[in-house]
């Protein structure tokens, strides 16, 4: 868990590596059967894009909709492994941060 005064792009800083590499790891080990890990990668590319862009106020709100929607609130499906839990996880955190 992120310390509560952390700002948004110090979080995702802290994450960025384990995004990278986790969100591209499950589209290849679940993307036959989960789709929307396409999505989920699609979606934190635009992500990183965005704050790489060094904008001081990032606008992220569609982005962290849409993972809202197609993870159904980061509900971690049963058959998958800890890799695709921990995307989820942090991807949630990031969008619990950005929302404060």
């Amino acid at each position: 868990m992120i310390e509560q005064n952390k700002t948004f792009t110090e979080v995702f800083n802290n994450y960025y590596e384990k995004l990278e590499l986790f969100s591209k790891a499950i589209t290849r080990a679940h993307g036959k059967n989960h789709p929307e890990a396409f999505e989920v990668r699609e979606l934190f590319e635009a992500i990183s894009k965005k704050v790489k862009e060094d904008v001081t106020k990032i606008d992220l709100e569609n982005e962290f909709t849409q993972l809202r929607k197609i993870t159904d609130n980061y509900t971690i499906p049963n058959n998958v492994c800890e890799t695709y839990a921990a995307t989820f996880h942090m991807l949630e955190e990031l969008d619990k941060v950005y929302q404060a």
